[in-house]
């Protein structure tokens, strides 16, 4: 249907005069034909075609001013709020074997109606969806059938759902066209007239029925369109049917007043045409188990092509399309929701225009609930995870596997790195950043410090350390023999030791020449078992290089005579010096837990120097502390690597 909003003509002129006039525009006048369709919403229509016109520029805002002057600033907001809502497709690594498990498909659909401020940014993104579909041909293969794909699995059931039945069967059909060709053009073949023929038959029942009804004094409504082809598929495969079995290829609806009227239309459509007794069910005597009730009934029609006709009161129309009865559930077999239920039908009565919004109810209002109590935020592979509101990424981690969760060091919400107590919202994509092994805090499991919001993460994250704490306190190993206990190395303790260059025995032993003072050089920083020699300084001493130091070659070089011997001294237990540099996602706790697993190490910290860049979130520290040797230091390192949020941590030279 041609847009015959002024406004909507103003702005085509005003793109085309800024030289905005490309394939873009055609996809976005096409899809703004489709929304008035629907909806007759000049605004809607105008966000459509800006959003296409803006998909080089990407800002609205860049546009030049007589165009947005054009739009309004209504559309404008509207097509804001459409680029916020995105692309949400099937993920990148989808391939052509594989389908939406039913879960994933139904999590992607609430997923697109929790992010949406406003109903009508719903029809809008399927009439995206449904123009994409119809020019899919022109693309590669893989292309059109991931396409097909989320049009069948995604937006063909949302647009039933919400009860856009003009969108819902062209999706079918052309996802239908594309996945199963051979099927599709069988019963295309079968149906053996094209849908304006099938339309037109329609049209004459429904005139003839309408006539009839009123001449019987029966105040009725007939409604009726010719049953789409993926529609006809479905019921042959869900009953086992031929082709020629199924009756209701063609069907008409009566809407009446009462239950005696439903009866009474019933005679007078038996008495038009013959039925087929084999065929009649009456859902009115006998309601099915989700209370719908109507009759069904099939007779053999004009040019004795087969007819169904459904009859109906007005309230038992509006439980099948609206309540717990509703059209969708019986055909998508859905499990029940009812908050989901409530808040989609909402939305249906918005979008139909049977409910107009209360003084003061605005629809941002009464869509702003519509999921307030849960959160839909992908993986960057589109996978759809379902948290409570207010969750964080260790949520999104727990949910996804627990030894994620238990790994977890770091995340990224949209590609910017946040703190692991960010709350989520619906529509992010989050990246968890995961270290080799797990390494959680108890810290999580404080209610104040909001890291996990999702009882069944809590929970996770208690079995985790009650394990841990159940192998801890397990029975030790009988003591070993007295012989034994001698071959072991001596028990670390917490007592501070010599520093090199201290008071006590030094670290490093010099050949030929007595007790001089001695300086690690900060170039190499040497450590025990490394191979080393010694540089001879006027008035600091003797300086220790590891021995292939590049500084002490260029020295050496000028100054051969300077060179000592010297070696790491036997059964000293001196410390030397180091310094190590740490780089993490920032969290409340991160400096102490550090500092307590340096004390875990029975290593004393000698200074500390750290700093946080706003701009990512990235603490780094530098540690300056005394070791024995380099095996020390690599297993101290090792273990500061795990703990949550580090990402590196290296020796500073």
């Amino acid at each position: 249907m041609p847009v015959t909003d002024t406004a909507f003509s103003a702005l085509q002129h005003e793109l085309h005069e800024s030289g905005i006039q490309d394939a873009a525009l055609l996809f976005g006048r096409e899809t703004a034909q489709v929304v008035w369709g629907i909806t007759q919403d000049g605004d809607l229509a105008r966000a459509c075609l800006l959003d296409a016109a803006c998909k080089r520029t990407q800002d609205a805002q860049s546009l030049p001013l007589a165009v947005r002057q054009a739009a309004g600033e209504d559309a404008l907001k509207l097509r804001e709020a459409l680029r916020r809502l995105g692309e949400l497709n099937i993920d990148e690594h989808w391939a052509a074997q594989s389908a939406l498990a039913p879960a994933q498909s139904e999590t992607l659909r609430k997923m697109l109606l929790a992010v949406v401020g406003d109903p009508r940014l719903v029809v809008a993104r399927l009439a995206q969806q449904l123009v994409r579909a119809r020019h899919s041909r022109a693309l590669l293969p893989e292309e059109r059938r991931r396409i097909a794909w989320e049009t069948r699995e995604l937006y063909a059931p949302l647009a039933n759902r919400l009860g856009v039945w003009a969108l819902k069967w062209e999706l079918e059909d052309l996802a239908f066209r594309e996945l199963q060709p051979g099927a599709y053009h069988r019963i295309a073949t079968a149906l053996s007239e094209k849908r304006s023929a099938r339309e037109q038959f329609i049209e004459e029942v429904r005139a003839t029925l309408s006539e009839r009804l009123a001449e019987a004094g029966i105040k009725a409504t007939v409604l009726g369109r010719a049953k789409h082809i993926y529609s006809i598929y479905r019921k042959m495969q869900r009953k086992q049917l031929t082709f020629e079995q199924v009756f209701d290829v063609r069907g008409v609806r009566i809407i009446v007043d009462s239950v005696a009227d439903c009866y009474a239309a019933l005679g007078v459509a038996h008495g038009l045409w013959p039925f087929l007794p084999s065929e009649f069910d009456d859902y009115i005597a006998t309601p099915k188990s989700n209370d719908y009730r109507s009759i069904h009934t099939a007779v053999t029609g004009p040019d004795g092509r087969p007819l169904e006709i459904q009859i109906r009161t007005a309230e038992m129309q509006a439980q099948a399309e609206l309540g717990i009865a509703a059209h969708w559930r019986y055909k998508e077999g859905g499990a029940s929701d009812h908050k989901y239920e409530r808040k989609i039908q909402e939305m249906r009565e918005l979008l139909s225009g049977s409910r107009a919004p209360a003084e003061g109810d605005s629809l941002d209002r009464l869509t702003k609930g519509l999921f307030d109590d849960r959160v839909y935020a992908m993986t960057p592979k589109g996978e759809v995870v379902d948290m409570p509101r207010g969750g964080t990424p260790l949520d999104f981690a727990f949910h996804l596997h627990s030894n994620l969760g238990e790994r977890c060091k770091g995340a990224k919400v949209n590609g910017r790195i946040v703190p692991l107590t960010h709350q989520v919202q619906s529509g992010d994509v989050v990246q968890i950043l995961a270290g080799k092994t797990a390494a959680p805090s108890r810290d999580w499991l404080s209610a104040s410090a909001g890291y996990l919001v999702s009882t069944r993460a809590r929970a996770k994250l208690r079995a985790y350390f009650r394990k841990l704490d159940e192998a801890v306190q397990a029975p030790a190993a009988p003591p070993p023999e007295p012989a034994q206990q001698s071959a072991r190395a001596p028990e670390r303790t917490a007592a501070p030791r010599a520093r090199a260059g201290g008071k006590d025995r030094s670290p490093v032993q010099i050949e030929g020449v007595g007790d001089l003072p001695i300086t690690l050089a900060r170039c190499c920083a040497p450590i025990r078992p490394q191979p080393i020699r010694g540089y001879l300084t006027l008035g600091r001493g003797v300086t220790i290089h590891n021995a292939d130091c590049a500084a002490l070659a260029r020295m050496l070089r000028q100054k051969p005579q300077r060179l000592l011997q010297v070696e790491w001294a036997a059964g000293s237990d001196a410390l030397v010096a180091a310094r190590i540099e740490i780089e993490a996602f920032d969290r409340r706790g991160l400096l102490r837990d550090i500092s307590d697993l340096i004390a875990e190490e029975h290593l004393s910290i000698e200074g500390v120097s750290s700093n946080t860049d706003p701009r990512d979130r990235i603490a780094r520290f530098e540690v300056r502390l005394a070791v024995k040797d380099a095996a020390e230091l690599s297993r101290l390192q090792r273990r500061l690597a795990r703990i949550p949020n580090v990402f590196k941590v290296r020796r500073a030279r």
